[in-house]
């Protein structure tokens, strides 16, 4: 119950209670003529009309004509409202003849121009304490922290990269690009060097070879190679085992981006702008553009985008009038509070339309800048300390918290993350699988293109060479060389294939099972199942 009371007691301090003092406190000299002052003060605001000023920040600040008068409306007129209820004055609404809180000279059309000629008493309005402001203008105590984002026009994918590439990074492809490439002449050189230091049956594999085995063996596929070295069996299983380990995880990686992978975004920090010298906008006269144009601030390096037209500071009737900027892939940069309203009103204004389509917006995780805001005063000015006393009480309150979201819902307005558990595959997780169809196709034709080329012309004067050298042999006579090590066809046993001896075969019984023997045209024997399922395919009864 003590902190209600405690808000409750705020509250009335600020509005409509007198200035509590106890009156059996004999307060010091210093506090008693403070006091004094303090009451001469309200006596003097009492019943006077005051000047003040501000400008358009939807819900911050903003104005309306009623009956042909200049009204303010937003957080800080409820707050002014406040102060007027507790100090009985009026006061009139004058504004500048630009919308800027510091134009490009101190004049008329700007709140600090207005306030350093003292043309106006109080600028009402959540204006930053920067420090070449406070040479013209004097703040009041600080209100709250303003918080400048960066609110983008929605992407359809996440910047983690397409579907395919997604699970690795640039580096991971890179080297992974590089171990293909390289690992098959490693292979040829080895053997080329082991066939050097130790001769045995096992000669050098020829670069194509190797080649073709790390590229099958990337694609998972087996291979005709035998190696029966120690040395090479250890590179294959090397080779082997770094593909399966590598397979492993981008299968689960890709399955876990495609269903519950973190949406990102390109663009989350100022210095991403800069980087990827993405277009941005601002309001002209406004904070942010001061900022990036002062030398010695920390987002003075921005100051270079201005000049090749990535960054604008525009003058606009209303904020709204920025989205269509931000629909043609520009950066809105504002405050916190003023992007909330815009999204949130766009949010609600889209009633015939999907619900995941409604979130046309995000803002980017990191802050673009945050700066201490306040009123103003002119320098000098006696209504700083009138006020200040006030303003911190409704500042200790949470009024103003309260105030600045009392017409936005409770729950983040449309997040970075939709938290979607339904997501289907779209074209864009698939497009890698088109470029690789296209590349490879493009690669074949290219291939086809050169092996016409070598056969036709380049062949063709080697064949001549090797015809004329064929004339001259003692033999005359030319060995086709052929691969036992691979299976017979199936034609073997039917007489279609000279290759083989049919009229040899003959049953025999080897560990249990039966087999058909027969001889091939160099001598050697070979095996064929009797019974295995496999068998009918060569039985020539069935």
């Amino acid at each position: 119950m003590a902190g209600i009371e405690l808000i409750i007691s705020s509250i009335c301090n600020a509005t409509f209670c007198e200035v509590p003092y106890n009156e059996t406190y004999q307060a010091p000299d210093s506090l008693a003529e403070k006091d004094t002052n303090f009451m001469s003060l309200m006596k003097e605001v009492n019943g006077k009309n005051i000047k003040v000023t501000t400008y358009n920040n939807t819900p911050l600040s903003s104005t309306e004509l009623e009956n042909g008068t200049v009204v303010g409306k937003g957080v800080a007129f409820t707050i002014l409202n406040i102060l007027r209820k507790k100090f009985n004055f009026t006061y009139e609404v004058v504004l500048p003849t630009k919308n800027f809180e510091l134009g490009a000279k101190i004049s008329d059309d700007s709140i600090i121009g207005l306030l350093n000629s003292s043309k106006v008493d109080m600028a009402v309005a959540f204006i930053p304490t920067l420090l070449p402001y406070r040479e013209w203008v004097s703040f009041s105590i600080d209100l709250d922290e303003g918080v400048w984002v960066m609110m983008l026009k929605r992407p359809k994918e996440s910047a983690a990269g397409s579907g395919l590439l997604a699970p690795f990074n640039d580096l991971v492809w890179y080297l992974v690009l590089a171990a293909v490439l390289t690992f098959g002449p490693c292979i040829t050189f080895f053997t080329r060097v082991r066939s050097k230091l130790i001769t045995d049956d096992e000669g050098v594999l020829p670069l194509k070879p190797s080649f073709w085995f790390v590229y099958s063996a990337f694609l998972k596929q087996g291979t005709n190679l035998s190696p029966e070295a120690n040395t090479t069996r250890v590179l294959f299983v090397t080779w082997w085992l770094f593909m399966i380990l590598l397979s492993a995880f981008y299968t689960a990686n890709l399955t876990a981006f495609l269903t519950l992978s973190k949406f990102t975004l390109a663009i989350e920090t100022p210095k991403d702008l800069y980087q990827k010298n993405n277009r941005w906008v601002a309001s002209a006269g406004s904070s942010v553009e001061h900022v990036v144009k002062t030398e010695g601030e920390d987002l003075y390096f921005l100051n270079a985008m201005i000049s090749s037209g990535k960054a604008r500071f525009l003058s606009v009737a209303g904020d709204k009038d920025f989205l269509d900027f931000v629909k043609k892939g520009a950066v809105l940069v504002k405050e916190q509070t003023v992007v909330d309203h815009l999204m949130y009103n766009d949010y609600i204004s889209k009633k015939d339309v999907e619900e995941s389509e409604k979130c046309t917006y995000v803002v980017a995780p990191s802050a673009f800048m945050k700066k201490q805001r306040a009123f103003a005063y002119p320098v000098g000015s006696k209504l700083k300390g009138l006020f200040d006393p006030v303003l911190t009480q409704i500042f200790q309150a949470g009024i103003l918290d309260f105030l600045k979201r009392s017409d936005l819902p409770s729950t983040k307005i449309c997040p970075l993350d939709l938290q979607s558990k339904d997501r289907k595959l779209r074209n864009s997780d698939l497009i890698m699988t088109y470029m690789v169809m296209v590349a490879g196709s493009a690669t074949a034709v290219a291939v086809f293109g050169a092996e016409v080329f070598i056969k036709r012309y380049v062949s063709g004067k080697l064949n001549k060479n090797k015809k004329s050298k064929r004339k001259k042999s003692k033999t005359g006579k030319s060995l086709k060389s052929h691969d036992d090590s691979r299976p017979p066809p199936y034609d073997s046993l039917f007489g279609k294939n000279p290759k083989f001896n049919v009229e040899t075969t003959r049953m025999k019984m080897i560990n249990g099972r039966e087999y058909y023997v027969f001889e091939t045209s160099n001598g050697d024997k070979k095996l064929i199942p009797a019974r295995a399922p496999s068998s009918f395919l060569y039985r020539s009864d069935k």
